[in-house]
């Protein structure tokens, strides 16, 4: 009987933490397009109007882009997940999307790591996290190497100007944090997290160079693909720039915008206030680019997000292995 109520009550708890989710995630997003100060919904429409030349077309192009940025994350993940298991698409697709409703709220979308492992065996879990954060670590990489390419380029031709004291406090932040990071690790009190640390060190030596290699081949054309997205998207709106400089500024908001902190649902917020100053150098209006950066939004988070709610809702925690 107790074991009944216990189950029962195990599944009340979990319908209600997933209605919560799905019930914070759209408040959050309904907040985010119709309480937004920067940029009301309404202007955003009439943005849409006035200065784009967006038709059914041109929507249907933008939303090929944004499948196919996600088909690519999907394919992502089930390649690193075949590290341990394999999965088929339909599973990593629920795991992706899911994971990303789940981690609407958090900072840095920290949640997404918790949620896909929740997918998984508690005795997989360790290493699931792990690499999901491969495959972050991957697609950060790409963010680096194109945006600090496109940063330094984007210093040279149009010298901004920058809080050069800021900027070597920040990286002396970083090094501090590192430093301590490594004193930590070597602390005695800290032995037993220094061997998981270990064991998946060995076991990343154990994932197969293919494996890492198409990961790596993934994060590249996702970058490229809803790189090439916000490109589109300026040139829809009429703004008249090469591709080259479109991409140093483009790759360069990308880049800061990624070492900022943020909560997810407040990205758009972020890299509007960033795209604003970067495109405003090159002439571009702050309407525009908010509009530009609002589309990108709801193209590659909010629609996804609200396909991921559906998976949410259909999350059942995995069999225990008897």
């Amino acid at each position: 009987m107790l074991t009944a109520i216990s189950y029962k009550t195990k599944q009340f708890l979990l319908v209600l933490i997933k209605l919560s989710l799905v019930v914070a995630a759209f408040y959050f997003i309904y907040s985010k397009l119709f309480q937004n100060g920067d940029l009301s919904f309404g202007e955003f429409i009439q943005n849409l109007i006035k200065f784009s030349s967006i038709s059914s077309m041109t929507v249907l192009i933008l939303l090929f882009l944004s499948l196919f940025n996600w088909f690519l994350e999907i394919q992502k993940w089930q390649t690193l997940v075949s590290a341990v298991m394999r999965i088929s698409f339909i599973e990593a697709k629920s795991q992706s999307l899911g994971a990303l409703t789940a981690s609407l709220l958090t900072p840095n979308r920290i949640g997404d790591y918790g949620a896909k492992a929740m997918y998984f065996q508690s005795h997989l879990r360790k290493k699931i996290m792990f690499l999901n954060l491969l495959g972050n670590s991957a697609q950060m990489a790409m963010t680096t190497i194109f945006g600090s390419v496109g940063f330094i380029y984007f210093v040279l031709r149009f010298e901004p100007e920058l809080n050069y004291s800021g900027i070597i406090i920040w990286l002396a932040v970083i090094v501090t944090t590192s430093l301590l990071l490594i004193w930590t690790l070597k602390a005695k009190w800290l032995s037993k997290q220094t061997k998981i640390f270990y064991k998946l060190i060995d076991f990343m030596k154990c994932i197969s160079i293919k494996i890492t290699l198409k990961v790596l081949l993934y994060s590249l054309f996702r970058y490229l693909i809803f790189s090439f997205q916000f490109y589109y998207l300026l040139f829809l709106f009429g703004v008249d720039m090469s591709y080259l400089e479109a991409m140093v500024a483009i790759s360069s908001m990308y880049l800061l915008t990624s070492i900022i902190p943020s909560i997810f649902i407040f990205d758009v917020v972020i890299k509007g206030g960033v795209a604003i100053y970067l495109f405003g150098l090159i002439g571009v209006s702050e309407s525009i680019i908010l509009s530009i950066v609002t589309c990108m939004w709801i193209l590659n988070f909010v629609l996804p997000s609200v396909i991921g709610s559906y998976h949410v809702l259909r999350f059942k925690l995995p069999e225990t292995v008897s």
